[in-house]
This record gives C-alpha cells, structure tokens and sequence, in this order.
C-alpha cells in the first residue's frame, strides 16, 4: 500500500493597512471578504505566474486549503511533501488576494496534520490574546471564549 506523504503550512494573511484611517479599528470579526476558495485561486495563480505550468502540474493535484478562519485569518494549507517548497515559494511571493493587499506569514510547515492543529489552535489563542490586549473591555470576553471553543473543535474536527 502506497501512503501519500504530505505538508501541512499553517499561514496567516495579514492584511495591509491602506492609509491611516484604518489605523484605529479593530481586526477581530475584520469582516473581510477572504475565504479559502479565494486563497487557493491566488495561491495558483501565483504558482502559474511565478513557476509556469510546470509548477502548477507539480503541485496541482495536491493542493489544497484544509481550514480557514475569516477571524484570525489563519490558514491551513495541504500540499504534497515534494513539491512543498514550490508551494511555500508561491505563498512568499503572493500579495495581492481578490484585490486586497496581504502579508502571508508562514507560521508552521509540519509532516502531520495533528501538529498543524496543534499549532493553529496555539496561534489562535496567541492572537486572541492580542485583541483581548487591544479591546481593553472586559465585555468582549465571551465573544473570544466562545470563538476559541468553536475554532478548537473546528480545527480538531480536520481530516487528512
């Protein structure tokens, strides 16, 4: 029996700040238009753009987003353990995302899908604590408990 050997990458998109304006509000429940069909669709056209056909034949059938989070913006990303660098590769030099402007961070690139879960739910807690920290409000504090609890199972909940 031949087993398929994957690469999970847990990236984050940050969004790039146009102009001042949007300095002061908040990026909890950002109410972005991202999703992972939107990702996948960038992400192979900059495996087209910047690796040709070639590339894209690589890592075409392998491919795929396993879990997006539109609140923290975190993905999970599944690609063939050969060609993961290619993959990798177009995820650095992706900018630009259905016309918004992002900053993809590679944050955890693991040979299992139990440690990509595990470090997604570390980051989850990691940048809700960052918006705990900006809020001030202790009001908010349900929202993030519950948001935590259902991302946890959400992400638990992932197959290979």
């Amino acid at each position: 029996m031949v087993r398929f050997k994957n690469r999970w990458l847990l990236v984050e998109f940050i969004p790039v700040l146009q102009g001042h304006a949007q300095l002061g509000k908040s990026t909890f429940g950002n109410g972005s238009l991202l999703d992972g069909k939107a990702i996948w669709a960038s992400l192979k056209q900059s495996v087209l753009t910047n690796f040709g056909d070639t590339g894209w034949g690589a890592v075409g059938l392998s491919l795929t987003v396993k879990y997006f989070s539109p609140t923290t913006n975190i993905c999970i990303i599944r690609v063939a353990r050969d060609q993961h660098n290619v993959a990798w590769g177009a995820l650095t030099l992706l900018s630009i995302i259905d016309g918004v402007r992002y900053i993809p961070n590679v944050v955890h690139v693991s040979g299992t899908i139990k440690h990509a879960q595990l470090s997604a739910i570390s980051h989850n807690r990691e940048v809700i604590a960052r918006y705990r920290a900006l809020a001030k409000n202790s009001d908010y504090d349900d929202i993030y408990d519950t948001y935590l609890d259902n991302s946890e199972r959400e992400i638990e909940s992932l197959q290979d």
